[in-house]
């Protein structure tokens, strides 16, 4: 495979030139000016096998402040093992349609600068990767990587269902650095993923009759012996996913110059669904800043959850029936674009950043856009009563309750505390905070958190004093008494 894909390098270096000069030669601010790192990925699809045959290059940049004699990358794929349950019980059955199944990745060979060196696994989790050099603060390190990723049959991010393949956390993702590398477990609770912004240029190839929906841009498509070859480039985001489908048909629409796709393989009301992407795309650019890449693709798929958010790209549970569940999961999903999508932060141990923020764009949504019947009072009241009836059931049961909301997503003991602590809670918090202010500066805070950490990674503690600074008013104990668990629900 390796003299394959040798004629290829050239072309990986040119790639890499044009990112780096990007980066250097970008208009953003100091902050925004890091080098990105560079993922250049060819996978081939083997639909007998329900297999991934992949070679990738990385181009890791270090933009550390610390010499690195290591480079560790996340094998997400390995979450659906036999060792491993990606969904809770009460998921299993919708997951598993067919009975229960497996898949893994499994590498075949690591190269550092053309070298070979040794596959070393932490946990079946982390693949860690030896430099024989020291790498320097603003130095990069090309590693190659030969893997094979097999699919389970599981309606999930990675998984082969009924109608559709997902190919979501499917390569390994280098790690995000922060004074060392975060390594955080797998959590069937939630999203435990975490990742810096990088670029990625993305071949696909698959049988003819697949149609293609990705990350990114597809900027080459053409057949070859019954073959698709789809070349994808997604520059400056944090994450790459794809998905195939023989059944898809495909709505498109532009706004702002920005192609919204609608995938689907059976609704009856797709173009309708196609405008809840295109309003929730211009809702949320007009709320929190500007969507900066040029597409975005609503795809229905076999999903076991609502949906899934990626750079560019958000899977719609093909299970949902009614269209104001459609259009209540295609808005929060959409607005994961702008939280999760530009501004980062770690999934795993505070999962609300995020969520919290997305659950309450999503209010904001229907409040701006009337037309699809549900108030902004009417979410925020059951949002109440919902956490009120959460708080009053645990607590007879189990006595009392840890309402905290920063925890890692492996310490909420059942999926009804985690939702609850981190999406109806997390709304809740932020309708608060807005109700504590006037609307015109509840929303300049939006709006500069948005610009100050766009393709950056924020945490919490970024969150507050971004509020607090742009607010003129010192927020952390009023963030704290909600993060803490003390705020009472009359």
């Amino acid at each position: 495979m390796r003299i394959e894909y040798a004629m290829k390098k050239f072309g990986f270096a040119l790639f890499c030139c044009l990112c780096l000069t990007a980066a250097l030669c970008c208009g953003c601010s100091t902050q925004n000016k890091q080098v990105l790192s560079s993922y250049v990925l060819d996978v081939v699809f083997d639909e007998n096998s329900n297999s991934l045959k992949c070679y990738q290059q990385v181009e890791y940049v270090n933009n550390s402040e610390n010499a690195l004699d290591e480079v560790c990358f996340f094998l997400y794929a390995n979450a659906f093992d036999e060792s491993e349950s990606p969904v809770s019980n009460a998921y299993l059955t919708r997951a598993y349609p067919n009975g229960r199944s497996f898949g893994n990745i499994e590498i075949e060979s690591v190269q550092v600068e053309n070298v070979e060196t040794e596959i070393q696994l932490e946990e079946n989790e982390i693949l860690v990767v030896n430099l024989s050099e020291e790498l320097f603060p603003q130095e990069s390190v090309l590693i190659e990587l030969e893997y094979v990723v097999n699919l389970a049959n599981i309606n999930h991010r990675l998984g082969y269902g009924n109608n559709a393949i997902n190919f979501g956390n499917f390569f390994p993702i280098a790690c995000v650095y922060d004074d060392g590398f975060v390594k955080n477990k797998f959590a069937s609770n939630g999203d435990p993923f975490y990742s810096d912004v990088s670029n990625f240029e993305v071949t696909i190839t698959c049988s003819e009759d697949f149609v293609v929906a990705s990350s990114g841009q597809q900027v080459e498509t053409k057949t070859e012996s019954g073959k698709k070859i789809t070349r994808c480039v997604a520059e400056k985001v944090r994450d790459f996913a794809f998905v195939l489908s023989k059944n898809f048909q495909v709505l498109t629409q532009n706004v702002d110059d920005i192609e919204v796709k609608y995938y689907f393989y059976q609704d009856d009301n797709a173009a309708e669904h196609l405008q809840t992407s295109v309003d929730a795309l211009s809702t949320y650019q007009n709320l929190f800043g500007d969507y900066p890449y040029k597409q975005l693709s609503v795809v229905k798929t076999n999903f076991c959850f609502g949906g899934m958010e990626y750079p560019n790209l958000v899977m719609i549970s093909d299970n949902i029936s009614d269209d104001e569940t459609i259009n209540y999961v295609i808005a929060h999903e959409i607005a994961h674009q702008w939280w999760y999508g530009v501004v980062g932060s770690n999934e795993f141990e505070q999962p609300w950043v995020d969520e919290g923020l997305t659950e309450f764009s999503t209010a904001l949504f229907f409040e701006e856009n009337p037309k699809y019947g549900l108030e902004y009072d009417t979410i925020m009241e059951n949002a109440t009563n919902t956490y009120k009836n959460f708080v009053r059931i645990f607590s007879d049961i189990y006595g009392e309750l840890d309402e905290s909301m920063n925890r890692n997503l492996n310490e909420y003991p059942t999926e009804p505390e985690y939702v609850n602590c981190t999406y109806t809670k997390g709304m809740l918090l932020f309708d608060s905070l807005r109700q504590s202010m006037s609307d015109r500066k509840f929303f300049g805070c939006l709006k500069d958190y948005y610009k100050n950490f766009s393709f950056q990674n924020s945490s919490a503690e970024k969150l507050i004093s971004s509020f607090s600074k742009s607010s003129h008013t010192n927020l952390e104990s009023f963030f704290n008494s909600w993060l803490d668990g003390e705020v009472i629900f009359n």
